[in-house]
């Protein structure tokens, strides 16, 4: 029954977790090709530099538009200066995905499959003209959460430009191509031109400094983003398993089977194709022609809620507020409904019709015998239905009619079985008060998965009106009174009187005590994972222990020998451990400390390195080894901050210019460990090249068994110390 309500709760909770270790290879998930929208033009003309995207299945590519300081990387590109041309707009991320991303509190866009992004030019000069430009992006996937960091040279053109050269007009809207932001300035920026000067400008989405030139080009995030927290894509992630979602709607449709209003017409309806004329295999092509039926009725649904709403429709829904709230509304009513307040049928009027056609029999008959049940059942499987509907409306464009299809197999599959197989009648329970039990708890889940939607609108428009706390406490209070009902502590309109408890009443009661008493905890601070992707995002509490210790300091030298962090002021580590978030300054403290280097190569985009955090980390022993025996080194590959110009350097792998904290990380994990997937655990003696041949024990990508990741740590704590063994004994 746990994982009944879980299902009920959201399709994600039947997923399969696959925890893979990552290999040591480079990945190359997303790969872009460049063209132009027209080869030739007059001088004052516009056109399109077009970047086409094509990304491995599962994973997912980061638009331009959406806050940089979110955490992923948001694609940007570095243009050359150039008098032949200028920059008009800023880039723009055509039919990109848009959701609410649970693990960095804010909206994302992405493209999934295919991508393209346009940035548009206005001519300048006349002659031949080739546009190069360096693209910084970042791909991830929800598999098991990896994210890649890329960068590619792009060239455009060659543009043939004929006409009389133009001064450049003086426009917010068109801005010559000029001196890149410090942010992004990348000296290694090719040339559009041999007569093109070599500084290089930015046309990129990332955070406006405070002080910009007059004469830079920057392209901000829309003023909305900031400000606005959109609705999350609730139960469907980009990367959902179809599979998983068609196994949880298999799921509901065997619980729409043992509601009111379709158990008992199991028998009634069997009885049909086993009392009839005709030969026994004509009945039992009957009734498979009828379970069909059934399933084809259901299909269509969903293939015209995919045909309707298309794919903007379907990205409407999952980020809009009003589609939310109508959604809230629809499921308190229905929540309502489940439970007695009144109920819901289609008009008497279409029904009759329907089985007027029934009547009629033959083949014809058949099919709208299916469509009658389906239409007589509507009171109770509606909410069902719509549940689904509206779960596969927030993923992919496949996912309603995966879901409809999963749905109306089982709910067709018993009076198909029981037509072949009409002995198995006798085995049935019969109809009674625990059918309207069964219809009573789908009503107490419908009224909690309605507040997600609910959620979802107040988070886009911070209206504050359900905090993380009032969530849960509406949660604890409605899976309270369901254990309570479920011992009889009360009645509701339709409830048989109940003369003694059963046993099955009795366990689904303890489940929902359960369910309670683990979202108490919440209240207080705890993660609840298993909920994380359905509870507001963690801010502050309204409750706290009476007598609870404050928090210890995040950041502390390893021993007086060890220098400050850098960086510290706004990289912090898991569980207040000390560390860096600089290699070489660990290395310098490692040596210091005698201990071995612990180096995390992570990232503020990377899922699993936050599971590993939360779950592996967070083991006593693990964390004891951590905390006593490393120095710990937090490298984030996808980290923004400028380095000192001093700290520049050229990569010996790309022959680009690293400039930036992430970029240092992310080439170091690439030229020294060839891997450039996150998270990524190396043991090392700081007394040793930084490279693949010097690990103290083979590196570990993402390893949910923190037994496992206690034997790496353990591992390479003893080869350290047989390699300074005279160190030690000193």
């Amino acid at each position: 029954m746990s994982a009944v309500v879980k299902f009920l709760l959201s399709p994600l909770l039947l997923l399969v977790l696959l925890a893979n270790t990552a290999a040591a290879q480079v990945l190359t998930p997303s790969r872009l090709t460049s063209s132009v929208s027209q080869s030739s033009g007059r001088v004052g003309e516009e056109l399109d530099l077009i970047v086409n995207a094509r990304i491995d299945e599962k994973w997912h590519l980061y638009a331009t538009d959406f806050d940089p300081d979110l955490g992923p990387t948001v694609f940007t590109f570095t243009f050359a200066k150039s008098p032949a041309y200028e920059l008009v707009g800023k880039p723009k991320s055509i039919n990109s995905k848009k959701k609410y991303d649970d693990v960095f509190k804010g909206d994302v866009t992405y493209f999934e499959g295919t991508g393209q992004i346009r940035q548009r030019i206005r001519l300048l000069q006349p002659g031949t003209l080739i546009i190069k430009a360096e693209t910084e992006f970042q791909t991830c996937t929800d598999v098991d959460g990896r994210c890649i960091p890329g960068e590619q040279s792009l060239s455009f053109g060659p543009i043939e430009v004929t006409g009389t050269a133009a001064a450049p007009p003086t426009t917010a809207a068109a801005t010559p191509v000029a001196a890149a932001t410090a942010s992004e300035a990348s000296p290694a920026a090719a040339a559009v031109s041999p007569a093109t000067p070599a500084d290089t400008a930015t046309a990129s989405l990332a955070a406006v400094p405070s002080v910009v030139p007059t004469d830079t080009v920057v392209t901000e995030a829309p003023a909305t983003t900031a400000a606005t927290v959109a609705q999350t894509a609730a139960a469907a992630a980009p990367a959902t398993s179809l599979w998983s979602f068609a196994l949880a709607a298999f799921v509901s449709g065997l619980l729409a089977l043992v509601t009111p209003c379709v158990f008992p017409l199991i028998p009634m309806t069997v009885s049909f194709f086993t009392s009839g004329g005709g030969t026994r295999q004509q009945g039992i092509l009957k009734a498979m022609v009828y379970g069909l039926s059934i399933i084809f009725i259901y299909v269509v649904v969903g293939l015209l809620v995919t045909v309707l709403a298309g794919a903007d429709g379907l990205n409407l829904i999952s980020t809009h507020w009003l589609p939310n709230l109508i959604f809230f509304v629809v499921f308190v009513v229905f929540g309502l409904s489940f439970l007695g307040l009144f109920e819901i049928t289609l008009p008497h009027g279409m029904v009759n019709k329907i089985d007027a056609q029934a009547d009629k029999g033959g083949w014809g008959g058949i099919f709208f015998m299916a469509l009658t049940l389906v239409v007589v059942s509507f009171s109770c499987t509606g909410p069902i239905v719509a549940t689904i509907l509206s779960l596969a409306a927030q993923g992919e464009r496949l996912t309603p009619i995966v879901g409809m299809l999963g749905f109306s197999l089982a709910f067709a599959l018993p009076f198909t079985l029981f037509a072949i197989f009409p002995a198995w009648l006798k085995n049935l329970p019969r109809s009674g008060g625990w059918l309207n039990t069964v219809k009573v708890v789908l009503g107490f889940v419908e009224l909690m998965l309605a507040l997600k939607f609910l959620s979802m609108a107040d988070l886009a428009y911070h209206w504050n009106l359900l905090s993380r706390d009032l969530y849960l406490v509406l949660w604890i209070t409605l899976s309270g009174l369901l254990g309570l009902y479920l011992l009889g502590r009360f009645k509701l309109s339709h409830d048989s009187d109940l003369p003694h408890l059963s046993v099955g009443r009795l366990l689904m009661a303890v489940l929902a005590f359960s369910f309670m008493t683990y979202l108490v905890p919440g209240l207080f601070g705890a993660p609840l994972p298993l909920l994380a992707g359905y509870l507001p995002p963690q801010s502050r509490h309204d409750f706290t222990l009476a007598g609870a210790a404050p928090a210890a300091p995040a950041l502390a030298t390893i021993n007086s020998q060890c220098e400050a962090p850098r960086y510290a002021g706004f990289l912090e580590l898991p569980h207040n451990l000390p560390g860096y978030f600089d290699l070489e300054q660990a290395k310098r403290c490692a040596r210091a400390a005698g201990k071995p280097l612990f180096i995390d190569f992570t990232g503020h985009a990377c899922v699993n390195c936050r599971k590993m955090e939360a779950t592996v980390w967070r083991d006593p022993q693990v964390l004891k080894r951590l905390r006593e025996d490393f120095v710990v080194v937090a490298l984030y590959v996808d980290d923004k901050t400028e380095l000192p110009q001093a700290e520049w350097y050229v990569s010996r792998h790309d022959n680009k210019q690293k400039t930036t904290l992430g970029k240092k990380n992310a080439d170091l994990q690439l030229t020294g460990f060839n891997v450039n997937a996150q998270p990524y655990y190396v043991l090392l003696d700081p007394n040793a090249p930084t490279d693949l041949a010097h690990v103290l024990a083979p590196p570990v990508a993402y390893e949910a068994d923190a037994t496992k990741f206690l034997q790496f740590l353990d591992a390479g704590l003893a080869r350290y110390r047989q390699q300074n063994q005279p160190i030690a004994t000193r």
